[in-house]
């Protein structure tokens, strides 16, 4: 996951030195889209039924995963 600490952002300014835009590495970008992707998915899956972890092992023991 990006955080701000790996960021290494440009910012391109106006004639008064407002920012107005930010330049990132491409890869670092590519970490933003895939949080922001991961956490619109987690928002999307919200309400949907959970199944506790010793539910899941067990399954996967009975199915002969494990």
């Amino acid at each position: 996951m990006a955080t701000m600490a790996k960021l290494t952002p440009q910012y391109v300014t106006d004639r008064d030195g407002r920012k107005t835009a930010v330049i990132l590495p491409i890869n670092e970008y590519d970490e933003l889209i895939e949080d922001l992707q991961d956490l619109a998915a987690l928002a999307e899956r919200r309400d949907e039924p959970r199944t506790p972890h010793k539910d899941v092992v067990a399954k996967l023991k009975e199915d002969g995963c494990l």
